[in-house]
């Protein structure tokens, strides 16, 4: 085409050119004698003609190598882009549009400042706005053809427009792609016309409302059914129930029983009812569907704590049976040791250096290491061990036991170090401080329970009558104060006497008696005597108090501690009646 339009330019100008040189022969010679100046003035026509036809073919010319020289480099571009489109399209994905659920197309291309993702989203909220009108004509939906895009109208509002790129990325005619996608956006309003319009939102309003009032009827029903039936029930339940009892304890009579009953009975009133509530709750959000999904959550908030619940117990049963595993090989072997313990309790079985009070004191403390070292082993396999929340709780723990059992640890250390050092035994007669206790759970003389803490225990001066007569017997020692009128010798018979006649007094060693001490007026005379019997300590005191009163008044010795001399006129000697002679 560009040839013949060259060809036929050159032509024409060909013919002017040979005319101006006069070639070509006049039509009449007639006109060449019309004058001299007739001729000058045609021949100057004639050549600003030829001039501007030149110039004009010239610029022609150009234009028409500038035209080809622009065809040539815009199919060098369009070849460059279809190559590069081809080796992107291998690594892009593209841009979704999706509405409602549904991919209707892609694109890959930006559109002046907007990149694909920010064209498929302004597209997707125009075309769902579209299928949530209560009316709206689908067939409104068109091609725009402009001169560099192809617009998708819905009336007047443009949906998406189709540049050459993106016909270049589907290979595809700019024109037809765009009538693609109108019709696919078209079906897709369609539809969605079926859900959201208004013949279906009077429809899905009409069965919600039948829904509503079904499920009221069911729970009224529900109500009537089981208030029927509540008397009946209890009738039977009291003629049925028997009062449990445990021993002679009565756990639960009829009458409680009666109110558990009862109370299991309402429980399965509001079960019933919050079951036909949790079936019609979300068919009634699952009608609209703007709701559908809610019904899901809903139904997930119910479901997704049983099924974690059962998951979880699942996956657990693994570690569970590692747990029984160690309690079992720990709880034979606490069995174990408790049989060695008895062992050596009853003094069946002896070991050198290992006494038999120590076996159960000893088997408390390794107990208590083995359940610790149980405890160690169990506490990673327990649920959620590895949680912060978890071991922050552990820690708390810990530290309120810490400081909160300073004494009790205190007092545990003292026991443990009584226990090995034994500084007495169960049954022992001990005094500690003030108090005389026998070691059997603390009880005085005068069967009074005491509680004395282990570290007050070992910090305090304690006496072990029980041991001293065991092994040497104990010496059990009183003293009177005599006048220095009575003769030494006397008293020392007399006080050597009544303590041989004392029950529990040993004969060998025989007891002695010592003079502790000169006062002014008075002589001190201690007695000593041993017995083997702690236990019976202070009943042999008493004893012994009481022969030495007797053998005195036997003997005519008055038991006083004078502070002055004096000579008796007429005053009676101080003693029972029945020894005056």
């Amino acid at each position: 085409m560009k040839k013949l339009l060259f060809f036929f330019v050159s032509a024409l100008c060909l013919g002017v050119s040979l005319r101006a040189q006069n070639l070509i022969p006049a039509p009449d010679d007639a006109a060449v004698t019309s004058g001299t100046s007739d001729s000058d003035s045609v021949i100057a026509s004639l050549s600003e003609r030829l001039e501007e036809v030149s110039m004009q073919n010239f610029i022609l010319q150009e234009a028409l190598e500038r035209t080809g020289r622009q065809f040539a480099l815009d199919s060098v571009a369009k070849a460059q882009r279809r190559h590069m489109v081809d080796s992107l399209r291998r690594v892009t994905k593209g841009a979704p549009l999706v509405v409602d659920g549904d991919t209707l197309l892609r694109l890959y291309s930006r559109k002046g400042g907007l990149t694909a993702d920010a064209r498929v989203t302004a597209a997707a909220e125009k075309i769902d706005a579209l299928g949530h009108k209560l009316t709206f004509r689908p067939d409104s939906i068109y091609v725009f053809e402009g001169e560099f895009t192809s617009d998708i109208m819905a009336g007047s509002e443009v949906l998406l427009s189709i540049t050459d790129m993106d016909a270049l990325w589907q290979n595809r005619n700019r024109t037809a792609l765009a009538g693609d996608y109108a019709g696919l956006i078209e079906a897709k309003v369609r539809a969605m016309q079926q859900d959201y319009g208004l013949r279906q939102r009077l429809s899905d309003l009409l069965m919600a409302c039948c829904l509503v009032v079904a499920l009221i009827v069911c729970l009224l029903l529900t109500m009537r059914f089981f208030a029927y039936f509540r008397r009946r029930f209890m009738v039977w339940s009291l003629r049925r129930l028997h009062p449990i009892v445990f021993k002679d304890y009565e756990f639960l009579n009829i009458h409680r029983q009666g109110i558990i009953a009862m109370s299991v009975y309402r429980g399965l009133l509001w079960f019933f009812m919050l079951l036909q509530l949790m079936v019609a709750i979300p068919v009634l959000f699952s009608i609209f569907p703007e709701t559908e999904t809610l019904t899901i959550t809903l139904l997930g908030y119910v479901w997704n704590p049983f099924r974690d619940i059962v998951l979880s117990v699942v996956g657990y049963i693994p570690k569970l049976f590692q747990i029984i595993v160690i309690w079992t090989c720990f709880h034979y072997l606490l069995r174990l040791l408790r049989y060695f313990t008895r062992e050596i309790e009853s003094e069946r079985l002896k070991i050198d250096g290992f006494y038999a009070d120590w076996a159960q004191p000893t088997y408390l403390i390794l107990r208590v290491l083995l359940y610790s070292l149980m405890l160690v082993m169990i506490w990673p396999l327990l649920p959620s061990s590895n949680s912060q929340i978890f071991q922050g709780v552990s820690v708390f723990i810990g530290l309120v036991l810490s400081l909160g059992s300073t004494s009790i640890v205190g007092n545990v250390i003292a026991g443990l170090v009584m226990t090995y050092m034994r500084p007495f035994r169960l049954g022992d007669y001990i005094q500690v401080g003030d108090t005389v206790v026998l070691v059997t759970r603390i009880r005085t003389r005068k069967n009074e329970v005491v509680t004395i803490q282990n570290s007050s225990l070992m910090g305090s001066q304690t006496s072990n009558f029980s041991l001293s007569a065991r092994n040497y017997g104990i010496i059990v020692h009183t003293k009177v104060t005599i006048g220095y009128d009575v003769p030494w010798q006397k008293i020392k018979e007399i006080m050597e006497t009544a303590a041989l006649a004392t029950p529990g007094i040993k004969h060998k060693p025989r007891p002695f008696m010592q003079i502790t001490a000169l006062n002014d007026f008075y002589v001190e005379y201690e007695i000593n005597a041993y017995t083997s019997d702690a236990a019976r300590l202070p009943a042999v005191y008493s004893e012994l108090h009481a022969n030495i009163l007797r053998r005195f008044f036997e003997e005519g010795v008055e038991i006083m501690s004078p502070h002055i001399f004096a000579h008796r006129q007429d005053l009676d000697v101080q003693m029972p009646d029945e020894y005056k002679k």
